[in-house]
């Protein structure tokens, strides 16, 4: 397939040409490596390196042309060179053109919020399914395309990725495809060029800071995700966060709400919550759900409110809500057969989502029984927050268990000493600091009594550990439910 580069070139706002223009393009590209005879090249300012540093290696390679925010002192002849402000928006919406604008073709909705991202975009893709319609799925845990599974490695993958992934959900016959919009994505313009047909915002909490720097920063990230929807689109937002108005402001979608507490468009209380599952009363109909914790009755309830705005019939997308089962990951129980403890892992962490969890726990506990919870934190991300996830697991639990989550490049015994000036100082007597994680699980297990709850916090649905530079086997539901049949 080839198009004419002025074609790819059309939504840009262009700052400078050199070379010349008229010529047919076979591909984009922004790793020079992959970059090829009459291809272009997107010069991208990544967080690790700058795509400018490679530009000779991607016209070596056979890019007749080439997108970046800076054009070289040195031009080669034949080729064409096109400054734009920022190159990232550029491969964007050159990505939208050379699919044919898939975004435009299906009803695509983005949810973006620190917590609960995945859980409601696979609610949304699971309840859509069971309505009947054929739909995509772009998370942290998969991306489908219908029933077909692919791999998924990041919150929101890169433009020619989602562009790819939208003409492919496109061209199978789907109406609708939810994605994850992490404040990366936003602020990097991974998300240019996408048409979206509505926008959820679900909360915000300290997260990212590594990146940001700021909470401001990080909220104006979100925020720019909402700055960008269209007037045709919905933009749906958790009246309970004091930041939902916020996204709401400057906004050209329709503004709609949901809550718990206040009057919203979209209004639930909640009658029951317990090991059976929510008790919820949404538009004066009673929903019974398999989905545990306040934190879900949000993710429900946004989900609805979503099927709404999409056209769906109300009392339908309800009986459908009612059978929709959590993510991978996400209060995921461990219990087998025989085990007289009970074991669950959950992607919580962040402070705020640690705490939710614990809180539904707690919320469930026999009398006599207790919480034991095993809790980590990332290298090479906000340290901010180290101190804040040992605090808030200590008060709300009996026992705590200190290990290692994905370490990194750093040392993780110093992620530990962190962690652990955040241990009251009455607490640190129930707190336990193992390095390796498979032994800091196996541990809590043989800290449990029947009828104890074992939490393993912070990795969910991820099948792996990063250690240094390498990306090893591991998943939490499987150790701890081996530990479990060792120790029941």
């Amino acid at each position: 397939m080839a198009t004419a580069l002025a074609e790819l070139l059309r939504p840009l706002n262009i700052l400078e040409a050199k070379g010349p223009q008229e010529m047919e393009i076979e591909k984009i590209e922004f790793d020079s490596r992959k970059a090829g005879p009459r291809s272009v090249f997107v010069a991208v300012r990544g967080t690790q390196t700058d795509g400018h540093r490679y530009i000779a290696q991607a016209v070596e390679a056979g890019s007749t042309a080439v997108v970046c925010e800076a054009i070289p002192e040195a031009v080669q002849p034949g080729i064409a060179y096109i400054r734009v402000a920022n190159a990232s928006e550029a491969l964007g919406l050159m990505a939208d053109v050379w699919h044919g604008h898939p975004s435009r073709q299906l009803k695509l909705v983005g949810v973006t919020g620190t917590n609960g991202k995945t859980t409601t975009v696979t609610l949304l893709y699971d309840l859509f399914s069971a309505l009947g319609y054929k739909a995509g799925l772009l998370s942290t845990v998969r991306n489908k395309i219908g029933a077909a599974e692919l791999a998924a490695t990041h919150t929101t993958p890169d433009a020619l990725s989602i562009h790819g992934l939208l003409r492919e959900m496109v061209d199978t016959g789907c109406d609708f495809a939810f994605m994850e919009v992490s404040s990366h994505a936003a602020h990097q313009r991974r998300i240019a060029g996408l048409h979206f047909a509505g926008g959820v915002f679900t909360n915000i909490t300290h997260d990212h800071l590594d990146y940001h720097k700021t909470f401001k920063a990080y909220i104006e990230a979100k925020k720019m995700f909402f700055d960008i929807l269209p007037a045709t689109a919905f933009a749906l937002v958790n009246l309970d966060d004091k930041r939902g108005g916020v996204m709401l402001q400057n906004t050209k979608a329709g503004r709609y709400t949901f809550s718990l507490r206040e009057m919203a468009d979209f209004r639930a209380r909640l009658l029951g919550n317990n090991m059976a599952g929510l008790h919820l009363m949404i538009d004066g109909q009673e929903v019974y759900s398999r989905l545990m914790g306040e934190f879900n009755a949000y993710n429900l309830l946004a989900v609805y409110g979503v099927a709404c705005l999409l056209g769906q019939d109300p009392v339908e997308a309800l009986t459908a809500a009612s059978q929709l089962k959590a993510a991978e990951g996400r209060f995921d129980y461990v219990s087998p057969p025989g085990a007289s403890k009970i074991g669950i892992v959950d992607y919580a962490h962040t402070p705020d989502a640690l705490e939710k969890v614990l809180q539904t726990i707690a919320g469930f506990l026999e009398p006599g029984s207790r919480v034991i919870t095993v809790v980590g934190c990332g290298g090479d991300r906000d340290k901010a927050k180290r101190p804040v996830m040992a605090e808030v697991a200590c008060r709300l639990s009996q026992q705590v268990v200190l290990t290692s989550d994905n370490p990194r490049t750093e040392d993780p015994e110093q992620i530990l000493k962190e962690m652990q000036a955040g241990v009251p100082g009455l607490a640190a007597h129930m707190v336990l600091s193992i390095v390796n994680r498979k032994e800091a699980i196996r541990t809590a297990v043989a800290l449990a009594q029947p009828g104890d709850v074992i939490l393993v916090a912070g990795k969910g649905h991820e099948k792996y550990q990063e250690i240094g530079q390498e990306r090893l086997p591991f998943d939490d539901k499987a150790v701890l439910a081996e530990a479990l049949e060792q120790q029941p």
